[in-house]
């Protein structure tokens, strides 16, 4: 079992990130701007919400709907720095650089791309990295 793999299956196992699923408005709004983006608003969202080594209001930055991108942060553990040390290994209070903050965009938008039922490009590697 590969670093996604092994992720996704913990995840699936876990009550809480189970449960969340994109609905009906989530769907359309993703359909309406279109997968790069969903893409661009991810990469934002983690430069800015999840990037820094302190980000503001941390735990309680990621909203629980409202965009597919949040709910993709709530399934996948990406959604504060504590979750993203428990799950994927990023200790908190340190900026994360470029290519770790492309492995969390990498985890939701393959999220996303599974709710929205399509054929996931590129598996990100998602292995655990203790810093």
């Amino acid at each position: 079992m590969d670093g996604q793999d092994d992720l996704f299956a913990r995840l699936a196992r876990s009550r809480f990130r189970s449960r969340f699923r994109l609905n009906g408005r989530d769907r359309a709004y993703a359909d309406s701007k279109g997968r790069d983006t969903i893409l661009s608003h991810a990469r934002d969202f983690v430069r800015q919400r999840l990037a820094p080594a302190a980000p503001p209001n941390d735990g309680r930055q990621t909203p629980m709907r409202g965009h597919p991108v949040f709910v993709a942060q709530h399934a996948t553990a990406t959604c504060c720095r504590e979750c993203l040390w428990k799950w994927h290994g990023y200790k908190p209070g340190r900026t994360l650089e470029p290519d770790e903050q492309e492995q969390v965009v990498g985890v939701l938008i393959h999220w996303i791309d599974r709710e929205m039922g399509l054929v996931p490009q590129a598996a990100p590697d998602t292995g655990v990295r203790r810093k």
